[in-house]
């Protein structure tokens, strides 16, 4: 498993199919996101937290997506995952507050990847992002959509959200958001213009829900060839960040550190 707080293409498997850890796992996900929420039936959760602590203890690596912080589920998660996980997406986080409380819960050994679905959570995005128990912040596309009455694949209505989660990751110091899931399985173009428009808003990794989507979420987090080409040209004709001339084009030290962040992008992915 890739560092979360840098990985590009996370992989979401639901918490009662063990059947599935493995190979999700073999993927070729960056991160494996093993689902105790959504994906699972309350009836199932038992067994999945059971199914979860096995794999953990023989040594599988994921992140567990916790049930929300004030639920029985989520106290029952925390119970069973005590010593066996280093980091945990918490869904619906409002609060910094929130992600605290989790922490501790773990011992303070545990960071989170707080998922931001709510439009509470929006506003408070910058809070969240600033508290030192979160690695990284997600975008959950789906319910912040309900939340708002709006469509979930409707860019426009979720624009400024999307934006103010990438103000708050890098206002924080933290790696680029990650971006929501794309609910259309098998379609390539699909997946590949979601991750694109996203990386194009700061977005640096993608939920995935099956493993055909991953080699899409890849590429569409890429730079593009000619990005990776202009990037190369602007590095090669540094002058120790004096501003010059560039193909009629004015380039100093932001846009030198642009293009190296384009280059450390590519060889990322």
């Amino acid at each position: 498993m890739r560092d979360p707080r840098t990985a590009a293409t996370f992989l979401f498997v639901p918490g009662d199919r063990p059947d599935r850890f493995d190979r999700a796992a073999e993927s070729g996900a960056d991160v494996v996101i093993i689902d105790l929420e959504d994906a699972v039936a309350p009836t199932n959760r038992p067994a999945a937290r059971n199914y979860v602590r096995s794999w953990l203890e023989t040594g599988g690596r994921a992140i567990v997506r916790l049930n929300p912080q004030g639920t029985a589920d989520h106290n029952l998660d925390l119970r069973a995952l005590q010593f066996l996980v280093d980091s945990v997406m918490l869904p619906k986080v409002e609060t910094a507050a929130q992600v605290e409380a989790t922490v501790a819960a773990f011992g303070g050994r545990t960071r989170v990847v707080a998922l931001i679905e709510t439009a509470r959570g929006v506003q408070a995005a910058d809070s969240i992002a600033a508290s030192d128990a979160v690695l990284r912040l997600a975008f959950g596309n789906v319910d912040l959509a309900t939340d708002l009455g709006v469509e979930p694949d409707d860019r426009a209505a979720l624009l400024t959200a999307r934006s103010l989660i990438t103000l708050a990751s890098m206002s924080a110091g933290l790696h680029g958001p990650i971006d929501g899931v794309t609910t259309v399985l098998d379609d390539f173009n699909s997946v590949q213009s979601d991750a694109r428009y996203s990386a194009s808003l700061g977005f640096r990794g993608k939920l995935c829900i099956h493993p055909r989507q991953l080699r899409a979420a890849r590429i569409g987090l890429a730079p593009s060839p000619t990005q990776v080409d202009w990037a190369r040209e602007i590095v090669s004709s540094s002058l120790g960040g004096r501003a010059r001339s560039v193909d009629g084009a004015m380039v100093d030290h932001p846009v030198e550190t642009r293009a190296h962040e384009i280059l450390r992008r590519a060889e990322n992915l």
